[in-house]
This record gives C-alpha cells, sequence and structure tokens, in this order.
C-alpha cells in the first residue's frame, strides 16, 4: 500500500501486538492482582479517581453517590470489585475499567513480569516511518497510562519515543467518527494526510468516515472480517510503502 501522507495512527491489539498477549497474559494479570491492589491501595487518590470513572460509567455521578450511605469499607470494595469482574467478563471497553488496568498492569511490566509483545515487522517499520519525519500516534481503548506502560517495556525495549501521541476513549469511543475527528485537530493536519490502521472494520469506517485513510491489519489470530469491507490490507507493516509527501 502507498501512503503519501504525514501522520499515522496505531491501533495496538491485532495490529501492533497480539490479541492473544492482551487476553492470555495482560487480562489474567488484572484478574489475579485485583484484590491485592484494591486492598493495598484503597483510597489512594489514583484509585479513587478510577472508582469515579467506574461509576460514572456505570451511571452515577460517583463512587460515593453510588455507594451510597455505606460505611463499612469492604462493602464498597465488593462493589467495585463485582463491577470490574462483570466488565471484564464482557470485555467492555470502559473508559473507568481501562484506567484501573493500567495502575494495575505497572507492577506486572515494571517487575519485569511482563514483557509486551509487537510483531516482528512493527519497531523497524516505526522506526522507518519516524526518520522521515512522518507523525506516529497511538489510539487504543486501554488508558493512555497503559499504553505507555506497554510501550514502554516490549520484547524490543523501549519504544515510547517512537510516538508523537496517544489517544484512548476519553477523546471519544473508536467506532464514532467524532473521536478521529478530534484526534485530527490534535494532529493539526488535514485528515486526508493521516493513515489509521486496525483490525477492526466498523473502527476504520469511523476513521475513514472523518476524512482519514485506512488500512486493514490481517494478524495471526485476528477475527475474521467479511469480504467486501473496502478497506486495503496488509499483513506486514513493510507492506506500507511511503511515497513522496511533500
Amino acid at each position: 500500500m502507498k501512503f503519501s501522507g504525514h501522520g499515522i495512527l496505531l491501533d495496538i491489539e491485532g495490529t501492533t501486538s497480539s490479541v492473544s498477549f492482551v487476553y492470555d497474559r495482560m487480562f489474567p494479570f488484572v484478574r489475579r492482582e485485583l484484590d491485592k491492589y484494591l486492598c493495598a491501595n484503597w483510597n489512594s487518590a489514583a484509585l479513587n479517581e478510577v472508582c469515579d470513572l467506574i461509576a460514572k460509567d456505570a451511571g452515577y455521578e460517583s463512587f460515593v453517590a453510588w455507594c451510597g450511605n455505606e460505611i463499612e469499607v469492604s462493602k464498597p470494595r465488593q462493589l467495585l470489585r463485582k463491577e470490574v469482574l462483570r466488565l471484564m467478563d464482557g470485555d467492555v471497553k470502559a473508559t473507568g475499567l481501562k484506567a484501573l488496568q493500567g495502575l494495575i498492569w505497572r507492577s506486572g511490566f515494571e517487575s519485569g513480569e511482563m514483557r509486551a509483545h509487537v510483531y516482528d515487522d512493527v519497531l523497524p517499520a516505526i522506526q522507518a516511518w519516524d526518520d522521515t519525519g512522518c507523525d506516529v500516534r497511538i489510539f487504543s481503548s486501554g488508558s493512555i497510562a497503559a499504553q505507555k506502560l506497554f510501550f514502554g517495556h516490549t520484547v524490543v525495549g523501549n519504544m515510547l519515543h517512537l510516538f508523537r501521541g496517544h489517544y484512548d476513549t476519553t477523546i471519544g469511543p473508536k467506532k464514532e467518527a467524532a473521536s478521529y475527528g478530534a484526534i485530527t485537530k490534535d494532529f493539526g493536519l488535514p485528515p486526508s494526510q493521516i493513515l489509521f490502521l486496525s483490525d477492526v472494520p466498523i473502527e476504520l469506517e469511523a476513521a475513514r468516515a472523518a476524512g482519514m485513510q485506512t488500512c486493514l491489519c490481517k494478524r495471526p489470530g485476528n477475527a475474521k472480517v467479511p469480504a467486501g469491507h473496502g478497506h486495503p490490507e496488509i499483513t506486514s507493516f513493510d507492506q506500507i510503502e511511503l511515497s513522496s509527501r511533500i
């Protein structure tokens, strides 16, 4: 695929990195460490902020409003735990859940227990794009904090210096065109000068509706997509050819 624009926006799961790493390593780590994290950090500023986000996702003004007049510490904690597990069981891309997961993943990445998977073609391609002056950024349902942990602790080392921006669902859902419009404004580029790479056709359709160029990533283990989705396809980042961008 030839691309003559100035910005590349990347999804993570199924695009830069395997779906299996997220589901087989990262999510089980959260389930294993959830109770320990809640107990050790209850009433901390970071966790209080996340509790409010999760409560708002559930339709309440705040976590305090959700809990009502409950004064026993264990019961609000149980309420939060139950909701977190419910959201994870449903694979819900909720902003509050993703923020909490990012907090819990920190210990796993910083201890070295987890190192983020990236496909072999990803680092060389992004380095090459960066060398040409291309503005490469990330848009994922995972929180910005989690994204930075992920790319700061990959199997090929720290990749954070290669990205000029990160976006999560605080800018909007990944399946809505308005989210990509907001990202375009932050890029400071015309949307036609930005290429969005994802393994999810409905995300690509939203990006295209906002004026971006799009490309479907087909990686091992990704969900099958229907024929006739209308987006160029690649199986490796080295199939993207940067043409003249003057």
